[in-house]
């Protein structure tokens, strides 16, 4: 994997200023996944993907095998392996009026900022919190309550920025259509758990960032073979939208961002990373998920092989 060339010294500044903030937060964290997470630490987190210049610390090395192979960890995934990939430039790509529609809306979608002085927006907040700890009332728009999703501070709206609105759907839809995997990744449920994991909320704003580039959706054409494929998902019929109701795939972005969600959360744990590590995390997600959405015989999101994470 591509590394940045910060000098030793960068690194070291970095490393002592994550020591000094830990000791200073240790009196509030709480160990996974005994209790729920208190991820207020978020915001030494280097999550911002669109630094790709800016070095992160290493708790230990990451064996490259587990990065690149694809069949990825312990056989999950070996569906993607056996399964021919094609190349984009065998495909010409001619939408028909739905695939248009649905392609237009879904970019309106992601030209709309979160704006917390709008009534829908504040109320989809609201929401959120309640899908997420429906037994708790939350106190006010800005608490210090935010930071127990995974929110850096006691705002989310300041972590809204870098993705828009569509981040905070992409996790209601996520919380109230896979609740029980939703619950899981939050609480940090599975697995062995590292004392600092990464933040649930944020980490969810960076996978929505990464979808949106990965499927070049910000493109008037995507030229890739996963943004091309995804389009031919937008009108797909498949196993996995009937059964929740979803009848058409209006909603492949967002099950595909839920999807994606249990991907990083598995590689997560494959890589046995601490949250220093996330940005490394979340490319060799984004490298799995380019192998199967570049699949010959994707037609639907039930293709994909990381769909089963989802019925855990």
């Amino acid at each position: 994997m591509r590394r940045s060339g910060r000098g030793r010294a960068g690194r070291s500044t970095e490393a002592n200023s994550l020591t000094s903030f830990l000791r200073r937060s240790s009196s509030t964290s709480r160990r996974i996944p005994s209790n729920p997470p208190t991820q207020g630490s978020a915001r030494v987190c280097l999550l911002q993907i669109q630094s790709n210049k800016q070095q992160t610390a290493r708790g230990h090395r990451v064996d490259a095998t587990m990065v690149g192979n694809r069949a990825w960890f312990a056989g999950l995934f070996s569906g993607s392996g056996k399964r021919r990939q094609v190349s984009a430039e065998k495909i010409v790509l001619d939408l028909t009026p739905l695939q248009e529609q649905r392609l237009q809306s879904l970019k309106e979608r992601l030209n709309v900022p979160y704006d917390e002085t709008r009534t829908d927006h504040q109320e989809s907040l609201r929401a959120l919190w309640n899908a997420s700890f429906p037994d708790t009332e939350l106190t006010s728009l800005v608490s210090e309550q935010w930071k127990d999703m995974g929110w850096q501070g006691v705002n989310p709206a300041t972590d809204f920025r870098g993705c828009g609105f569509v981040s905070l759907e992409n996790l209601l839809f996520f919380a109230r259509t896979y609740p029980a995997s939703f619950k899981r990744l939050m609480l940090k449920q599975q697995g062995m758990r590292t004392t600092w994991e990464y933040p649930f909320a944020v980490a969810g704003v960076n996978i929505s960032y990464m979808l949106i580039q990965l499927l070049e959706l910000n493109s008037v054409r995507p030229k890739s073979l996963p943004g091309i494929n995804f389009i031919k998902v937008l009108t797909g019929i498949d196993e996995c939208s009937i059964f929740y109701g979803l009848s058409e795939h209006e909603d492949a972005f967002d099950v595909l961002y839920c999807i994606a969600f249990e991907m990083m959360d598995a590689q997560w744990l494959a890589m046995r990373a601490s949250y220093m590590q996330f940005k490394e995390v979340l490319e060799a997600t984004r490298q799995q998920l380019e192998r199967e959405l570049s699949l010959e015989d994707l037609n639907g999101i039930h293709d994909l092989p990381a769909c089963n994470l989802l019925y855990k």
